[in-house]
This record gives C-alpha cells, structure tokens and sequence, in this order.
C-alpha cells in the first residue's frame, strides 16, 4: 500500500496564550476526498495552512506526498492546488488570461481553455474577475486551483455563493478528481456536501480532533435509540413523554415543531404517538429513526464534546 497523502501527527499551534490546533492527528489517504469539518475558531484554516506550507507549526509532524511543507515548501507547492473561498484573483484581468498566467507557473499544466469549460465560465471568458459574481469568482478560484494538475487539492468552501446548478456541477468535478486519484482537502461548512462528496470527515472542535469516520459512520454513532418527528403544529413535549409512558427527558425539542424521542421505535410507539397527536389536534408530518444528517451529527459532536481528543 501507497503511504498516506497527507500524515499529521501531535500537530500544536498556538497564538499567544491561545492553542488555535492543539495536539492534532490524522491521515488522508491517496485519491480520497476528505472533510475537515468544526465550528469557526476551531482551528481548521491554521491546520491548513501548516498543511499548504504558508504557516509553520509550534510542534508536531506534518507531511505532504511525503514533504516537510515548510522546509520543501517550494517543491510542495507545484504539487498541490489551493482554492481559496475569497481573494487570490487579480481583478483586471479575465478568465483566459487569469488562468494563463497562473499556467505558466507550471511545468505541464492543464488547459486553461479545458478548465473554463468544465467550471462552466466560456460564457464570462471576455469579462474582467472584477465584474464576475461571487458564484463566477468562486468556479474561476477552482479553476485556478486545478491548472497545475495538482495531486493534493485544498478546497476552502467551493461552493459559497454558487446557485444549485453550478453547485452540483462543483460537486461532479469533485468526484471526477477523486476518480483520477488526486487527493482533496475539503473545508465547508456545508454539512449536506460534506456528506454527499467526503469518503471520511475529521470534525475538529477548540483544536483538537472530535471524531473522524466516514459520514455514515458519524450519523450511526449519535443515532441510537432516537426517533425524530416533524409536526403540523407545535406540542407539549413532556405531555407527549407521559402519553407515551416515558420520562419526561425522553422528548426534547429539536426546533420549531420538531421533536427528538429517546427511544426504539416499534408498533406500540407509533400507535401511541398517532394517538396522542389526533388528541391535541396535530398532524405528523414526518418520522424518522435510527439516523441523523451529518449537520446534526456535527452538532452533536460538537455540542457535547464527545470524541477522540487524539
């Protein structure tokens, strides 16, 4: 087997008396598409950029397709490919030209015309990045990211202020990447793209390490024992509880309407839920168990604390 990719291990930064990453581990395997997920301030740009080789770590190790990013950072870097949610483009130029120059920084790029038509921009070509929108901007940041023909890829949020169309396209080029053995770091707080393109996600929360899997592995570790409904209307949790004969933590409010019960569903819950809702006059709107989204792992994970602190 190949080494990993990506290697972090015991991984420390801090910024005064603040640990933005504090004693981070993990590994990204070769043609994998992977997640680094966590609430803002939770060190994830830092860890990044020690990765990309444009900060430099306190202590630990960290290897990129088997270099020290600080100390080969030159030879690193016409290896990999950075695409940056915001900034990076020169605004008076247009697309061919943005991406031409960036082309010449490479020994074999890819075509910049190739590129302009996979991310969708051959309709902007003749107009300067200035006057692109944020969708527009965003697709040419990708591009630029994948001229190099880069074998590790850094993702930072690739579809904010996409509309769906060029969102999902996003997402096919992502998966196309994958198929051609690049790896790529994704950053996002998407938790629906996380979980439609990541083969395993890291969610790091006050810099360290919360859980790292696969997505369905995150949604089936948080989903024991719990039945999820939607109602027509708002109810009385703790009445819902006793109708059902269960304590009254055993229902707690998930938002508006929504409503978290702790335990195994089975003919007599749902009999007795239909009951008590054709009682208080509402209707069921919907009804799930045994697995959560990845936005409501995440806030799980993150919420309780729960995790490998590794």
């Amino acid at each position: 087997m190949s080494p990993p990719a990506i290697r972090v291990r015991g991984l420390v930064k801090a910024y005064g008396r603040r640990r933005a990453v504090d004693g981070l581990s993990f590994s990204v395997e070769r043609g994998e598409v992977f997640g680094l997920l966590g609430p803002n301030g939770a060190g994830k740009t830092t860890t990044v950029e020690i990765l990309e080789g444009y900060r430099s770590a306190d202590s630990g190790e960290v290897d990129v397709l088997g270099l020290d990013p600080v100390a080969r950072g030159p030879e690193l870097r016409s290896r990999i490919g950075v695409m940056l949610q915001e900034g990076g483009l020169y605004p008076g130029l247009r697309p061919p030209e943005l991406l031409g120059l960036f082309a010449a920084y490479f020994d074999e790029p890819d075509d910049p015309d190739r590129l302009l038509g996979l991310v969708g921009l051959d309709e902007v070509r003749s107009t300067p990045v200035r006057r692109l929108s944020g969708g527009q901007a965003q697709r040419l940041s990708l591009a630029v990211a994948l001229v190099g023909r880069p074998e590790v890829c850094f993702l930072d949020e690739p579809t904010a202020g996409m509309d769906p169309h060029a969102r999902l396209k996003t997402w096919d080029i992502v998966r196309g990447l994958r198929a051609d053995g690049v790896t790529v770091v994704l950053t996002t707080h998407a938790m629906d793209e996380a979980e439609q393109l990541c083969d395993r996600v890291a969610i790091i929360d006050a810099g360290r390490l919360a859980a790292i899997g696969t997505p369905a592995e995150l949604m089936r570790g948080t989903a024991s024992g719990e039945v999820w409904i939607e109602t027509s209307e708002p109810i009385d949790a703790p009445a819902l509880a006793r109708a059902l004969g269960l304590g009254l933590d055993s229902v707690r409010s998930a938002g508006e309407s929504e409503y978290v019960i702790t335990v195994v569903i089975g003919p007599e819950v749902v009999a007795g839920l239909a009951a008590h809702l054709a009682a208080v006059g509402a209707t069921l709107l919907g009804l799930r168990s045994g697995r959560r989204s990845l936005e409501e792992a995440f806030f799980h994970i993150t919420a309780s604390g729960i995790g490998d602190s590794a």
